[in-house]
């Protein structure tokens, strides 16, 4: 069989229709899962070249509801236990993994079949062969992925410790830091990530944003989070690659992520906007350059949302200089809260019915209080009068 009852539903849309039209439909064809994501529509099979397949990514997938994810590398390498094809199972997109590059050579827009033992037809012709992922064969992955995350703690120990002593004068005592219009003295400021439950976590810190009125940092996508909130966005982050055109020439004040030698390719994209900015060096991630920024600028409070705080956020991130992340929360310190998951910390068991039920109630109550008295009834007689005179009115006209 294709999968199990997990994956099964996508096939189930059209149930009279044959089955080879339940494994077809348009290639959206992409190595960078990011970018496809933002032309991939329901129904469509989604190509990409992504190992180790991580939670953003996916859940980006799922989002778009393609009919099938075929992946030209291994979903889940054995470096780590990626979540990424756990979550897409459980959604009901099936997965084909390990189809070679020879996929790739699909073009944009091309009718393809999947089959449910994994090959790939483009047309008439067999571009590729891969592995149908099911609950089980994605389970026996992650165990066996376990096994070898000794080896990718170390690695990141290591890594630390070569950040350390690349970037121990820009962590601990701000030497690199640009100089930026923004004023952060004294001031809350709010880094936005587009990571885990991003969306989620700054709905629900809605009531702290009216109040506090924070400066608002959006690290490449997270901009774009903010704007669509409603949010005025103070600044952006990042090396401008899934930062779209509309968050970058709203009025915010852009910060360039660029490499320790200087090197900054997405000041390319702004200067085509004909947008000022200024350059950050950083071994770092963006996200570090945010937080990193705030602090030496005198901010009173750095809340941060969506970014990575766990081995596996790290190794999910796909970078070695994550480890820059780990010292970085070290060197900002008290500073800094972390409001990821925020939005999971409590939910209302009160639901919209319960609260329509006790209004319902307590009108009832009030009626039957204002019943029971003189100045009550005469209310009540008022108000029926009143509604009297107004359905004669309407009933005037016909």
């Amino acid at each position: 069989m294709w999968h199990d009852k997990a994956v099964a539903l996508p096939f189930r849309r059209k149930k009279e229709a044959p089955l080879v039209d339940d494994h077809a439909g348009e290639a959206r064809v992409d190595p960078r899962t990011k970018n496809l994501t933002k032309r991939l529509r329901a129904g469509e099979v989604a190509i990409i070249d992504h190992s180790d397949i991580d939670r953003v990514s996916a859940e980006a997938l799922v989002a778009c509801n393609p009919l099938v994810v075929v992946n030209a590398a291994k979903s889940t390498s054995g470096r780590y236990p990626n979540l990424g094809p756990g979550i897409l199972n459980a959604a009901g997109v099936p997965l084909v993994d390990d189809c070679g590059p020879e996929v790739m050579e699909v073009g944009e827009g091309t009718r393809v079949r999947v089959t449910e033992t994994g090959e790939v037809y483009a047309g008439e012709e067999l571009v590729a062969t891969g592995t149908v992922q099911t609950a089980e064969t994605i389970a026996a992955n992650q165990e066996d992925a376990r096994a070898g995350m000794n080896v990718q703690l170390k690695a990141f120990a290591t890594n630390t410790m070569e950040y350390v002593e690349r970037e121990q004068d820009l962590i601990f005592d701000g030497v690199g830091v640009p100089d930026v219009k923004t004023s952060f003295e004294g001031r809350h400021v709010l880094v936005v990530v587009r990571g885990y439950r991003y969306k989620e976590d700054l709905a629900a810190l809605r009531p702290y944003i009216r109040e506090y009125r924070p400066i608002m940092i959006g690290v490449d996508g997270g901009a774009d989070a903010i704007l669509e909130e409603g949010y005025k966005l103070d600044m952006v982050v990042g090396d401008m690659d899934s930062v779209s055109d509309k968050a970058l020439t709203c009025g915010a004040e852009i910060v360039v992520h660029a490499y320790r030698d200087g090197r900054a390719p997405g000041s390319k994209r702004v200067d085509e906007l004909g947008v000022d900015h200024v350059v950050f060096p950083c071994t770092g991630t963006s996200e570090d350059v945010a937080m990193l920024l705030a602090d030496d600028k005198g901010a009173k409070l750095i809340v941060a949302l969506g970014t990575h705080n766990t081995l596996i956020e790290f190794l999910d991130k796909g970078r070695p200089g994550m480890a820059s992340t780990f010292l970085t929360r070290l060197a900002v310190g008290g500073k800094l809260i972390d409001a990821k998951g925020v939005s999971q910390l409590y939910r209302s068991r009160i639901s919209n019915w319960q609260i329509f039920a006790l209004l319902l109630a307590g009108c009832i109550a009030i009626g039957a209080a204002m019943a029971s008295t003189a100045t009550g009834r005469a209310t009540f007689g008022l108000v029926s009068a009143w509604f009297g005179d107004i359905l004669r009115w309407f009933g005037s006209f016909f």
